[in-house]
Order: structure tokens, then sequence, then C-alpha cells
């Protein structure tokens, strides 16, 4: 795997099985009790083997999440911090890297996870959720390209636009995509160990803690 050439101005991480352990609309099927519809899709799209955009409305359509079942996956999303997380945004922090959070994941569920990792919600690139007034779901915003599978080359892409150098961290084939706009992909496999991530990523860290990615996203200068 190739080395950085440079320093990173902007760093990004996925979300589900990178910041945090869990798979958010598997977690979302699990509490409905139709994890066996949802699950198989999943790791399908994160495997590679199936395009994003073949089930990503059609997961939404099953599991119908409502706002209350949102505000539950927000805090299973603190509750399951991938060890050395917060250690890791703070380094970057010091050493004066802005983070950002770019996932397919539900915006309103993913934000308090940022919160409590102090990143800006300007910063928390996600999907969000249209919900009728009793709170019930009604549909995702459609336009979002991250409910497809370029979704991050395309968020990746206005990052670079002013010449910033990018480094995405995640875990999946969604995150590979960011290669296209010149993203340097740090595959993250503390959670899950994907295959098409391991041999397709610039550089690949098997984890569990996540603070093993520092070794590739900071000089030797900005570590001390």
């Amino acid at each position: 795997m190739k080395q950085p050439q440079r320093l990173f101005d902007i760093v990004c991480f996925d979300c589900d099985s990178t910041l945090s352990r869990i798979e958010g609309i598997d977690e979302l099927a699990k509490r409905a009790g139709i994890q066996e519809k949802i699950e198989p899709l999943t790791a399908a799209a994160m495997a590679g083997t199936l395009s994003l955009d073949a089930v990503y409305a059609h997961r939404l359509s099953i599991v119908r999440p409502n706002r209350e079942s949102i505000e539950w996956l927000g805090q299973r999303y603190v509750e399951e911090m991938v060890p050395g997380a917060r250690e890791t945004i703070m380094a970057l922090k010091r050493a004066g890297k802005p983070i950002h959070i770019v996932s397919g994941g539900l915006r309103p569920a993913i934000e308090p996870l940022a919160r409590v990792l102090e990143i800006p919600a300007s910063r928390v690139h996600a999907v969000d959720l249209i919900f009728a007034d009793d709170g019930t779901y009604r549909d995702f915003d459609r336009g979002s390209p991250l409910s497809r599978q370029d979704g991050k080359a395309i968020v990746c892409r206005a990052l670079t636009a002013s010449r910033h150098s990018v480094a995405l961290v995640g875990d999946g084939a969604s995150d590979l995509v960011a290669r296209e706009a010149g993203v340097f992909v740090v595959g993250f496999g503390g959670v899950e160990r994907r295959e098409a991530m391991e041999k397709g990523a610039d550089a690949f860290v098997g984890g569990p803690d996540l603070t093993a990615v520092l070794n590739t996203l900071l000089g030797t200068a900005e570590c001390q």
C-alpha cells in the first residue's frame, strides 16, 4: 500500500463501524424485530457486492424509523463509540486538522455523537430524514448524494476544491469510492475487517483501537 506523500489538511471519518461499533440501520431493524430483512443487505453493500443505490431507499422503506427510534439510535452511537475515538479526534484537533464526519447514515442520529466528539454540526455530512407532524417516518432526503454509492466522492470533492489534501477513514466499499476525488483512504478494520477495504485502501489499520490511524494521518512533528 502506498504511503501518503504529504500531510493532510482535512481528516474525515465514516461513522458506522468506524467511529461507532454499530451499523445504524441494522440497530433500527433489530429494535423493530426485522433484522433478518435488513442485515444481509447492509453486509452486501458494505462488502461492495451490492450497490448502495440498490439498498438505501429499500431498507428505509422497510424499517420506517420514527423520531423516537432515531433519538434512541443517537444514544446507541455514543454508547458504542470505538475504543480510542475521542482520543483520536482530540489528537487531530491539537494538530490543527479540521474534522468532518462523512456518512451515509442518518444525520439526526449521528449528531449526538458529533457533539460528544466536539465536531461542529456544519461538518457533519449525512442524510436527513423527513418526519410527519406526529413523528412518524415520511421519507429521507432523496437529494442527498450520500444515499448513493458515489456520495462520499462527491462530498470529499467539494472539500478538495481549494487544493486541500483530504484523508478519509472508513470501513466499507462506499468509502473506497472517495479515492476518485483524490482522497487518501485509510481502511479501519477494528469493527469489521472487510476484504474490499483491506485490498483497496491506500492504508489499512486492523484495530481495534482507532488511535492506530494516527500513525498514518499525522507526521512526526504533528505528533509532538
